[in-house]
This record gives C-alpha cells, structure tokens and sequence, in this order.
C-alpha cells in the first residue's frame, strides 16, 4: 500500500528541547522513512524528481548546484567566541545571536507551513566514543534520502532509544534568508548558519544537499580536536589483512574518492576520517561521490554503487532511457552520486582501522611542475598539509582561462573552526607516535600546464604509483632531489615510464620549467605568509620553524631573513634556532610516550583532554579550551624552558 499521508506520530519531535524552544510543530511527519517511501514523496511533490534506469533517483537542487562559503555563519558567543578561528583568511564569518534566531524562525515558520516533514534521526563517528546523535528536520524527501544515506544508521533498537540529538540541522533551504541589517545577517538569500551553543545548523536559500555534510563537518572539527581526536578531508582503505592502513588527503577533484575505492583494499570511507588514539575511523555512513566522468571500466566499485537507494544530484539522462550521461555538464561540473557505504562491495564495516603506515596528499597540479609522487619529510608533510594546494583549469569556473592556484588549509579551509596550524600541530603528534611515512602525489598535468601543452597523469599511472607505495616498492627505492621544492622523487616504479615522474624531463623548454617552478613556489611562500605569526601564537616559533623548513626555497629564504626578527620573543636567542627536519625534541619524547605535539598534553591511549571527566558523546559541553591548553605547554631547547606557544 502507498505509504500513509500523513507520516507518523510527531510526538518524539514535539517533545525534544529543540521543538520546544523553536516552536517547530509539523502538520505530518515522517521520520527515518525507508527509501521506497522517501522515492514515493519525491516523485509525488517534487518537481524534477525522476528515477533513471539504474535504480537511482535523480534530483536538481535548483540554482545552486555547490556549496556557499561566503554564506557560511558563525554565532559569536559566550564561551566560545575566544576559540573560533575569525579573521580575514577565516571561512568562518560571524553573526551575532539575535540574526541566527531571526533566520531559525523564518525557517521553522517555513517547515511548520509545509504539508508534511521528514526527519532522520542517525549517527556521526563510527568510533563509539566520538559517536555524536544527529538529526536532520527538512521539507525535501530527496533532502531526507541524502541523509539516510550519509549519516550512520541506527537499528530500531537504538532509534527507539535515541533521545535528544546532540546536534540538529534545520534544512528549509526552498525558503530564501530574511533581509536585516543585523551583525552577520545574510546579505543575499542563502544563509547557512552554525550555533556551537545550540549546536544547531540553520540551512536556507539554497536546496544543494553537501551543506548538510559539511554542517557535520564544521561541528565535528571544533569539538573532536579536544578530545585528541585530528579530523581529516581525507579518504582511507586498508590492506587484505586489516594493517597498512592508507590515507588520502586532497582537496575535491584530485582522486580522494577514486583512490580509495579500491577494490583490492577493504574500504573505510572516501572523504571525512578522523584519526584518534585508536586508529582511524569514518564518520560518515555513506558517500558522496562527484559523478562527472564516471565509468564503469574507470571507477567500477562507484559505478556499481549506483542503484535503488542512490540520489543524483544535478545529473543528465535521456528522457526515454532514462540512461544517464556521466559526461553531461551542461548543468554544473559539479554532479553527485549520494549511496550507503554499503553500496561499495569492499566496504569494511564497521568503518574503523588502526593507524596509518601511509599517508598520501593529493594535489592537481595544473602548472605540470610538481612530480607525479614525491616521498616527504615530516616538515614537508605539515607545510602541504598547511598549504592544502591544488589547481583550478581553465573552462571550470567562469573567468579562468589559465591555470590558477588554489590554497585550502588542511585541505579543509572552508570549514575549519580552529586554526590551522592547531590541526597541524595535532597531525605531528600523530605522524611521530605512528612512524608513518607522507607521499605528494599529483594527480594533475604533466609534461606543461594545462592548456599549455601538457597532459593529464593517466589514472592508471597514479593507481601503479599508489600501489607501489602500498607494496614498499618506493619506500625502499633511491630518490633524487627536485629543484626549488627539495622534493624526493623514486626513480624508477613498476608501471610507470622512469621520464615520467621527473617532470622537467617532459617539458620541451627547460627554462619554462624552471621560470613555471619558481612562479609556484612564489605563490606557495605568499600564501603561507598569513602564518608566519604562529597564528597569533596558536603555536610556537620552534613548532612553527619545523613546518617552515618543509616549504620552498623561497620560503626557507624569507624564514631566515625573519628569523632574528622571531627569535627576540621571550625566552628564545638566536642560538636556540632548532635545525633540521625532526620534531623539536620535547615533542619527540612526548610522542614516543603517545602523546601528540599540539602541546596539549593529550596523552594518546586516553580519548578525551588532560584532567577532564569522561563523555559519552562528542556533543557534551566542551571537554577543554584547545588553544587555552595549547599555550601552557613548555617546550625545551638547548637545556632551557620556554614557552612553546605564547
């Protein structure tokens, strides 16, 4: 029988603190729905909605086909106002209470004049510890499919059991933004709108279903820090026997999902991990794959996982086969494919695993200088990780019409709460207490720029590159060193042409090569200009110093030119310089004994801050200021105390 009309009884969200206080009060309600259902009101109410041959529903989010980062709001509050990262290189643009409930009503008032809700009531962190209760509260069944698939699932046991969430995401993204001329209210329609206090999201002006992933996202990267807990834009499998776990840092577009669903390597997720005293673990229960390009001889495990159950956001098809056109742009680059991580027929679940031997960062070199795979030191491992780079090409965005340098910190920028040399500092700790080894991988041109006579690295040379640092082929290889970058590069790997992975033996010009390398590296030491403070004293000079020592040789010229400068802080003479490329030495003690090098005194084998009362839930009142803890760390360099961070 057709699903009932009128949903099912809305006493459990009536009843919850958050109804209670906003006065959201639906006419029907339906909550965690099966997909059938949730099929069944799409294709009935809204517009657009069509199932293609395959099983999947296909939807359109309506004028916005991407995220809005400048729509992005912070609510200055009490309490946690001193620990957000604000600033001109931020993503997080403040609002001011009174605009966050001016625009949480107009929301309510907008789901409350709807015919029916749909509500999903699921779990973020597959570890235990960190598992956090969310709930999602939209007027869009095909909004209530995404996240049926994106967040964990409960059983009926735990669902019965659920209780209050711990964070609630409030989608009437078909209702534009009220106008005000409040502190931090919208200024266009589109309002995304974060309260840590309320631990709340409020979504308007815009139907793209990634908002409410990355709302998950932003939470979890302010509050999962202080438990020691280092979240990660990063995709992650395993080998066959549960150990060499790989990680893939990378910005989208650079082959996180595509090189993690591999179907010889049990899978643990594509694109949001963290990393805690465990090991690694996902917080999603699904994935969200950009669908531009696909095939099935390509990238078989994702083109198998689309089938019932799965949502396209924003695809193609014929209107009579209903067969979907994967190469089909014509309404945005930006098409997705949104399935259960069940879909993928290697996923490993629960979705956790040890440490990381390996840990990899993506990069699409659009300026073709960079080499196809570099081993890293640790200093080059966090200055990359600061950088976050990759390029755009021309014909991606409007106005680009030559490669163009894109700099994400952490790979993340548009959703860290805390700085990004705090993440840095966590991911040290990490890396030593490990012992595992970074890889830069480029996954972008070679031979020239994009547009300028260069070609894409074949996937099937990065998969050979992969697989050869995953079998201990590179790690054992000889390296030469690269100019400018100072990076390692293997000579020689199987399946790969030994002139390819030098990249200026591909270029026909030595001196475009050299004048294209340079130019980079310039944009590299002018983006990591805005960290050359330590944050505002985030981190340490010493700290700070080591990552420094992982960039180009411009950077390394600017920091000694600055050194004399830096080193007149209190405490520190020009002859406590710390010299290469290890961990300043108190954090290398520290992270033998498991603790990480944030200098938060995090101890690895406990889950939550030093000195503070176990949580059941990640959404519990904070456990610690991280910054707070950060400065009281001490550091000690050449037999004297002093402050590692200020």
């Amino acid at each position: 029988m057709p699903s009932n009309k009128k949903g099912q009884d809305a006493k459990f969200l009536l009843e919850s603190s958050f109804s209670r206080d906003s006065g959201i009060c639906p006419k029907a309600c339906y909550r965690n729905a099966a997909p059938a259902v949730l099929y069944e009101q799409a294709l009935l109410h809204e517009p657009g909605a069509h199932v293609v041959s395959s099983g999947a529903l296909a939807v359109s989010s309506g004028p916005q086909t991407g995220r809005c980062p400048q729509a992005k709001h912070v609510v200055r509050e009490e309490g946690f106002e001193g620990q957000v990262w604000w600033g001109v290189a931020s993503p997080n643009h403040a609002m001011e209470d009174s605009a966050f409930l001016a625009n949480r009503q107009a929301a309510v008032s907008f789901l409350n004049a709807a015919g029916r809700l749909f509500v999903v009531d699921g779990f973020a962190c597959w570890e235990p510890a960190c598992r956090m209760k969310v709930r999602l509260i939209t007027s869009l069944a095909q909004h209530a499919l995404f996240a049926t698939n994106m967040l964990i699932r409960p059983t009926p046991q735990q669902l019965a059991e659920f209780g209050e969430p711990d964070f609630v995401v409030c989608n009437a993204g078909a209702c534009p933004a009220p106008e005000s001329d409040e502190a931090g209210a919208a200024a266009s329609a589109t309002s995304i709108d974060l309260s840590l206090s309320r631990r709340e999201m409020v979504i308007l002006g815009t139907r793209y279903a990634g908002e409410m992933k990355k709302g998950v996202f932003m939470l979890l990267h302010y509050f999962l820090p202080q438990r020691s807990v280092l979240f990660l834009h990063s995709g992650c499998n395993v080998g066959q026997g549960g150990g060499d776990v790989t990680l893939f840092l990378g910005l989208s577009g650079t082959g996180k999902t595509t090189l993690s669903t591999d179907p010889s390597r049990p899978f643990i997720g594509d694109d949001e991990l963290c990393w805690g005293p465990s090991g690694v673990f996902n917080i999603e229960g699904g994935c969200y794959a950009k669908a531009l390009g696909l095939s099935g001889a390509s990238q078989p495990a994702i083109h198998n996982a689309i089938r019932f159950g799965t949502l396209l956001e924003n695809v193609c098809f014929d209107p009579e086969s209903r067969e979907v056109d994967w190469d089909d742009a014509s309404i945005t680059e930006n098409t997705r494919a949104c399935y259960p991580i069940s879909h993928i027929a290697n996923a490993r679940i629960p979705c956790t695993a040890g440490h990381p031997s390996n840990i990899i960062l993506l990069c699409c070199d659009a300026f073709g200088v960079l080499p196809p795979v570099s081993r890293l030191s640790q200093a080059q491992a966090l200055y990359h990780f600061v950088s976050g780079y990759t390029a755009k090409v021309a014909g991606t965005e409007t106005g680009v019409v030559e490669p163009r340098a894109t700099f994400s910190p952490c790979y993340a920028g548009a959703f860290l709460m805390w700085h990004p040399l705090a993440y840095a500092a966590l991911l040290a700790g990490k890396m030593q207490a490990a012992g595992c080894q970074a890889w830069l991988v480029n996954t972008g041109w070679c031979g020239g720029s994009a547009g300028g006579g260069g070609s894409r690295i074949s996937l099937a040379h990065t998969r050979a590159i992969v697989a050869a640092i995953h079998s201990g082929e590179l790690a054992a290889a000889g390296c030469v060193e690269t100019p400018v970058f100072r990076l390692q590069v293997p000579v020689a790997c199987s399946g790969v042409p030994s002139q390819l992975l030098l990249p200026e033996l591909q270029w026909h010009s030595s001196s475009e090569f050299g004048a294209t390398l340079s130019h980079l590296a310039v944009m590299f030491a002018a983006n990591f200009q805005q960290y050359a403070d330590g944050g505002g004293g985030v981190v340490g000079q010493e700290l700070l110093a080591h990552i420094l020592r992982g960039g180009p040789q411009q950077q390394r010229q600017q920091q000694q030119q600055q050194q004399q400068q830096q080193q007149q802080g209190p405490g520190v003479t020009p002859s406590e310089a710390a010299t290469g490329d290890a961990l300043p030495q108190e954090q290398q003690r520290q992270a033998k004994q498991g603790h990480c090098c944030c200098s938060s005194g995090h101890a690895g084998a406990q889950p939550l801050c030093k000195g503070q009362a176990p949580a059941a839930a990640v959404a519990a009142p904070p456990l610690a200021n991280f910054k707070g803890a950060l400065q009281q760390q001490q550091l000690s360099v050449n037999g004297d105390t002093v402050k590692a961070l200020r």
